[in-house]
């Protein structure tokens, strides 16, 4: 498996079968490299959303459109995306599984919010927010957290789908910060290897994984904290 940060929450998850983005906002972010982008939708078979923000949905329509790709949201997204011209969507909603060919997504609790404004001001909401866990035919199971605090029933998602890889926010403000990241992965996970994210983009939120990584002192926890760009192997 290989997986490759785009910025803020966004990652491509490569693996023989799959070429998946999830939460591809390239468009207005400034943690994103515009020459990646290239290299970014090369070959992509899925992008999967966690919520209907914008930092998230991102470049998503036009993505989809150009690549023809499966968009797979839970229903209120899917239906706004559909809406939107998004031909190929697949959905779900927080409980439910979706099986695709080599790989298996299924929508956990994220405790935040999910809505798109519209040019007047007005909110319309998109359905809940969620994590994505991801299990593979022959790959380690990965779980995306979304945009989350900290929450009890973590331990169940640990108990239930032991995911292997954690893509945890860490940018404080509008998800948790890095130590109550830390003590999530601590306290309701066994994860293998911890890649930080949803952090230095937007100038309001932590710039850095320092918090999150000192709060992790000592766990036996592997810790990545790729550059923009950067690629994890596993």
């Amino acid at each position: 498996m290989k997986i490759t940060w785009l910025g803020h929450s966004a990652f491509r998850i490569e693996t023989a079968k799959a070429k998946i983005l999830i939460d591809p906002f390239f468009t207005g972010n400034p943690a994103f490299d515009e020459a990646t982008r290239k290299d970014a939708v090369s070959g992509l078979t899925h992008i999967l959303l966690t919520h209907g923000h914008g930092d998230h949905v991102g470049d998503t329509i036009g993505i989809a459109k150009e690549t023809g790709a499966t968009v797979l949201a839970n229903a209120d997204l899917a239906t706004w995306l559909g809406a939107k011209g998004v031909e190929n969507i697949d959905m779900g909603n927080t409980g439910g599984t979706v099986h695709f060919d080599g790989f298996s997504t299924t929508f956990v609790n994220a405790l935040h919010s999910s809505a798109q404004i519209t040019e007047d001001g007005t909110s319309h909401s998109l359905g809940s927010a969620n994590g994505l866990v991801l299990h593979f035919e022959d790959e380690p199971t990965l779980y995306h957290m979304g945009d989350t605090d900290i929450f009890s029933d973590m331990t169940l998602i640990n108990e239930l789908h032991q995911p292997e890889i954690g893509l945890v926010p860490i940018g404080d403000r509008f998800t948790m910060g890095g130590a109550v990241a830390a003590l999530a992965c601590q306290r309701f996970f066994t994860f293998g290897t911890v890649i930080p994210c949803h952090y230095g983009s937007f100038g309001i939120i932590d710039q850095t994984a320092d918090l999150f990584v000192q709060a992790m002192e000592g766990a036996s926890t592997r810790i990545e904290v790729p550059q923009v760009g950067g690629v994890v192997t596993r």
